[in-house]
């Protein structure tokens, strides 16, 4: 099975298919590298396609908690790319891959040709008591993940909200996917809710850093994501490359539940980055203060 080090030797089991520009696919919490088997299959056509499990998700290893903070997961998606000697990739993240997508924007902008923030921004908002609730209930889901198991808060996951839309529209996708997850590594889940959910910064806390991001940024979010809607305009407002792409009736699971609308609008947004023409928005194109 192929293995990429991390900077602390931690195992992180990769896939890749296909040949061209590179693009490297990082998964949300309720996902693991298989999550993107749709879009690996899809954007292999053209293009060289990297998918790998985080650390705490089996494959890959599940090291000490201390581990998990959300500065090692970014590093993670980087040492993947080194492993394979790839100097710059596409981002594609979802949810906690989107945030870790952007933590390499921002902090090495120079191994990301773009980035597609999908489902971004739960737990951060404007308010602090929103963020310190998402931080409560992080620590909660951390505590169950380590006394009931993964099969048991797959299910509290299926209550999810922002999931209920993909249970409607496909039954027997939503029903793969829940199974995934009760497979997961519950330790590893707990490690990662503690760690990396409970403990990241909010996005409204780099407004500073995100005006000067450069690289061109795709911003997808479902119209029945809540917890997402806020943080992805603000992100439109924040970022000067950066569209932004509403889908209708979908919720969080972006990648699943519209496959094909999904597909078609990335693979659109990395058509013309590679081309050059996802240039920084026109000041004339805003409106006067």
């Amino acid at each position: 099975m192929p293995y990429a080090a991390a900077h602390d030797k931690t195992r992180l089991y990769y896939e890749e298919v296909g040949s061209g520009t590179p693009i490297i696919f990082v998964h949300e919490f309720a996902a693991d590298y298989a999550g993107w088997e749709p879009q690996m299959r899809y954007f292999a056509r053209g293009h060289r396609c990297i998918a790998y499990s985080a650390r705490g998700y089996t494959p890959s290893e599940t090291p000490s908690g201390e581990t998990f903070h959300y500065e090692n997961f970014r590093d993670d998606a980087l040492a993947v790319l080194d492993h394979l000697k790839i100097d710059r990739a596409h981002f594609v993240g979802l949810s906690m891959g989107a945030y870790s997508s952007l933590q390499v924007g921002l902090h090495r902008p120079e191994r990301a040709i773009s980035l597609t923030l999908a489902g971004v921004g739960s737990g951060s908002s404007a308010e602090t008591k929103h963020v310190e609730d998402f931080r409560k209930n992080s620590a909660h889901h951390a505590e169950l993940y380590e006394r009931e198991g993964a099969e048991y808060m797959a299910n509290v996951y299926a209550e999810s909200p922002n999931r209920i839309s993909f249970a409607v529209k496909d039954p027997r996708g939503y029903q793969e996917f829940m199974a995934a997850l009760a497979r997961h590594d519950a330790q590893g889940s707990a490690h990662t809710q503690r760690g990396f959910q409970g403990k990241r910064p909010s996005i409204f806390d780099f407004k500073d850093k995100l005006q000067k991001l450069q690289v061109p940024t795709l911003i997808v979010c479902g119209d029945e994501d809540d917890a997402c809607i806020e943080p992805s305009l603000f992100l439109k407002q924040s970022i000067p490359t950066s569209g932004l792409a509403m889908f209708p009736k979908t919720g969080h699971v972006l990648n699943l539940e519209e496959a094909a609308l999904f597909n078609e609008t990335v693979e659109r947004f990395i058509k013309l980055a590679e081309a050059g023409r996802w240039p920084a928005r026109d000041p004339r194109s805003k409106k006067p203060v």
